[in-house]
């Protein structure tokens, strides 16, 4: 496969050698539920245990294309593959340019850049880089269970503040709350932005849906620890499923929780299916809650987006429990604080609404 020579252990071809670029890492002692591949190549496809596979990486800051529609401009992803598992995971089709597939390579084969902290400290001293702001979070979880073991976030996060770049993270992870300190510490250099992603309190749709995550109400309690140590946070509510977490109800239930943790602000996003994960989320949707699957081909006939009516419908119910509960949400000047504050001041139908779409659905 086209990045089997970033195999850690692989030096031929490689830019760097080994010593330039990897620092031995401190490490957790267990390996986070994730098995160590043989040297052979990894099979795509295959039913393997869930495994981490290590490589070195060249280069972590990733330039956004220019024609994406997406509110940012360069990103660091330290894993590929997200043990999060989330059935309508937007990023799932960026497995198959690794040659591995959307579905259960996705959740399984996790890519993890073992030197991510070293080259991206190398890559922020270059006379090059002007210092701008850094999204983490857009691809795959930074703070996924592999995170648990590697460790690889808190050099990352030293690096960005020794030299003061602004940043930005999304996660549904907890360990975030392990970094904290370092974050402070960033934040008082430079501008960070926290958001926290939790489209519904419902237990039963959480375990369906996002089986590798911990739960909501642990990950309003991230909310919560932030809020109370001087660092907003916002909360994406996102994805709102249709027919399984939509109803008023539900909205206000969600909304409620996410007030009470002290979020700054609530956005919502409705569930947008692209290829990749569009085939992965019917076939689930199809062997759980077929009676739904009419109403889904029905929203989702004319591509990834559900109609701009039904989205407005769902952001009405948020902006009105929101408003009941005293917190700031769609229209209310909330736009922007997914990732970076002030970058999102389009109107919420337009491009940028579908950018915090692009955002959340990890």
């Amino acid at each position: 496969m086209r990045w089997e020579e970033l195999r850690d252990g692989a030096d031929e071809g490689a830019l760097f050698d080994r010593g330039e670029v990897t620092a031995p890492p401190e490490r957790g002692t267990g390996r986070a539920g994730l098995i160590t591949p043989g040297p052979g190549p990894v099979d795509a496809g295959s039913d393997d245990d869930p495994m981490a596979i290590e490589i070195r990486a060249r280069s972590v800051l990733n330039r956004v294309p220019g024609a994406s529609d997406v509110p940012f401009e360069w990103t660091v992803n330290p894993y590929r593959g997200c043990s999060h598992a989330c059935v309508y995971c937007f990023a799932r089709r960026s497995h198959e340019y690794l040659d591995l597939d959307s579905g259960r390579d996705f959740d399984t084969k996790i890519m993890v850049k073992v030197n991510a902290g070293h080259v991206l400290r190398t890559e922020l001293a270059h006379p090059k880089w002007a210092g701008q702001h850094i999204a983490m979070g857009t691809n795959t979880d930074p703070y996924q269970r592999a995170e648990g073991h590697y460790r690889l976030m808190p050099d990352i996060l030293a690096a960005l503040r020794d030299f003061a770049n602004p940043f930005s993270i999304l996660t549904k992870g907890t360990l975030v709350l392990r970094d904290l300190p370092i974050i402070e510490q960033a934040a008082r250099r430079a501008e960070v932005g926290m958001a926290v992603s939790v489209g519904s309190v419902d237990d039963a749709v959480w375990r369906a849906v996002e089986p590798g995550t911990p739960r909501p109400t642990s990950r309003l309690n991230v909310v919560r620890e932030f809020t109370r140590n001087g660092i907003g946070c916002s909360v994406l509510m996102a994805p709102i499923l249709p027919g399984l977490t939509d109803s008023a109800g539900q909205i206000e239930e969600t909304v409620a929780a996410i007030a009470e943790a002290g979020a700054g602000s609530v956005t919502p996003i409705v569930l947008h299916l692209r290829p990749g994960a569009r085939e992965w989320y019917l076939a689930w949707l199809s062997e759980h809650h077929p009676h739904l699957v009419p109403h889904y081909r029905k929203l989702y006939r004319n591509g990834a987006y559900a109609p701009r009516a039904y989205q407005k419908a769902v952001r009405e119910r948020v902006r009105a429990a929101a408003r009941r509960h005293g917190l700031r949400g769609p229209g209310d000047g909330s736009r922007g604080t997914e990732h970076r504050q002030h970058r999102h001041g389009r109107d919420e139908t337009g491009r940028h609404q579908r950018a915090g779409q692009q955002l959340a659905l990890m």
